[in-house]
């Protein structure tokens, strides 16, 4: 019974992670942190890997962004794009590590 009161103190937590789930539950989207990962990587890049055109890939970044899970740095003219919580990084280590089997 301890436990689960523990979750339901735990809601805000619980929220954090249903938002960045739907979020990140895009095969593009997916894709696109597969190749951000532990990486700060630039638009420029991501577009490249993952083969789509730059509007595709800049709105879909804007919905992660929008939603907590990616966090950005300008430096000049290029836009850098990070994992925001370290939890939802962790989530992402692990389905890379079991659906792309990267390590």
């Amino acid at each position: 019974m301890h436990a689960i009161q523990d979750l339901a103190d735990k809601q805000e937590h619980i929220n954090t992670a249903a938002r960045a789930l739907k979020a990140m539950a895009h095969p593009l989207r997916l894709k696109i942190l597969c190749v951000v990962g532990e990486e700060e990587v630039c638009v420029q890049d991501i577009v490249e890997i993952v083969g789509t055109s730059q509007s595709n890939v800049s709105q879909h970044l804007g919905i992660m962004r929008d939603k907590g899970v990616l966090q950005t740095r300008r430096d000049a003219n290029r836009v850098y794009y990070r994992v925001a919580d370290p939890r939802t990084l962790q989530l992402i280590v692990t389905l890379r590590e079991v659906f792309c089997g990267i390590h």
